[in-house]
C-alpha cells in the first residue's frame, strides 16, 4: 500500500500526467467556488427572522456551516471529477511502468459520467448521514475516514480495474484484498482533507490503484513492471 502511494506521488513528476494534475486542481477549485457561491446566494435570499442582528449571526453561522460541509464533501466532489479523465491518468501510469500492456477496453464518455454521478451521489448522501456523528466527539473522524475510505478505495480500484477485466472479476479481486483496499482508501480519504495536498490526491490515488491492481490481478493477465 505504502509503496503504491509513493509511486503515485512520483507520478506527479511525469510530464504527460502533469496536465491532468492541473485539470484536477482547477476543477476542484471551480467546484468549491460554485458551491460556495450558490449556497451564499441562497442564504442571502432567505430571511429566517426580521431581527437584523440575529439575521446577521445566522448568515455568518450559515457561511461557516457551508464551508465545513463543503470541506467534508470535497473527497466526493473531486473524486467524481477525476472519474471523467481517469483513463488518461491510468494510461500515463501504464506507459511509464507497464509499457507491454495492450490497450484498455474503451469506456464511452456517457458511461463514465453516469458512473461518476452515481459515485458522487452515494458519497454525498452518506456524508450527510454522518453529520450527526459531529456531536459524538472523536467518533466522527473515525466514522468519516472509515466510510469514505471504504467507498473511495472501492471506487478507485474498480474504476481502474474495469479498464482491464470484466466487472465481476474486478469485484472478486477487490474482495480478495479487501483490507488492503480499505486501508489505501482511508489513506486517500485522509490526504484528501489536507489543504493543498487534497488538490493533487485524485491523480495520486488513481496511479496508486493502477499499481495495486497490476500487482494483484491474476498472473496470466498481469505484466511485470519494467
Amino acid at each position: 500500500m505504502l509503496s503504491a502511494l509513493i509511486k503515485g506521488i512520483n507520478q506527479l513528476s511525469d510530464k504527460a500526467t502533469r496536465k491532468y494534475v492541473w485539470f484536477s486542481v482547477f476543477a476542484a477549485l471551480i467546484t468549491f467556488v460554485i458551491l460556495w457561491s450558490v449556497v451564499a446566494w441562497l442564504l442571502a435570499q432567505t430571511s429566517i427572522t426580521q431581527i437584523g442582528w440575529l439575521e446577521s449571526v445566522i448568515d455568518v453561522l450559515g457561511g461557516v456551516a457551508t464551508l465545513a460541509l463543503t470541506w467534508f464533501l470535497f473527497p466526493a466532489t473531486v473524486s467524481a471529477v477525476i472519474g471523467l479523465f481517469l483513463d488518461q491518468v491510468a494510461e500515463c501510469v501504464e506507459k511509464t511502468h507497464y509499457p507491454r500492456l495492450g490497450p484498455p477496453k474503451d469506456q464511452p464518455i456517457s458511461e463514465a459520467i453516469v458512473t461518476s454521478a452515481k459515485f458522487l451521489g452515494i458519497l454525498i448522501v452518506l456524508n450527510i448521514l454522518l453529520l450527526p456523528f459531529l456531536f459524538l466527539g472523536p467518533l466522527f473522524p473515525i466514522m468519516f475516514y472509515l466510510v469514505n475510505g471504504y467507498l473511495l478505495g472501492r471506487e478507485y480500484f474498480e474504476m481502474v480495474g474495469v479498464r482491464r477485466l470484466p466487472a465481476a472479476d474486478v469485484t472478486s479481486l477487490r474482495k480478495a484484498h479487501g483490507l488492503s483496499v480499505l486501508m489505501t482508501g482511508v489513506a486517500i480519504a485522509f490526504l484528501l482533507t489536507i489543504p493543498v495536498v487534497n488538490l493533487l490526491m485524485p491523480v495520486v490515488a488513481t496511479a496508486a490503484m493502477v499499481h495495486l491492481f497490476e500487482k494483484w490481478r491474476p498472473q496470466g493477465n498481469a505484466v511485470a513492471e519494467t
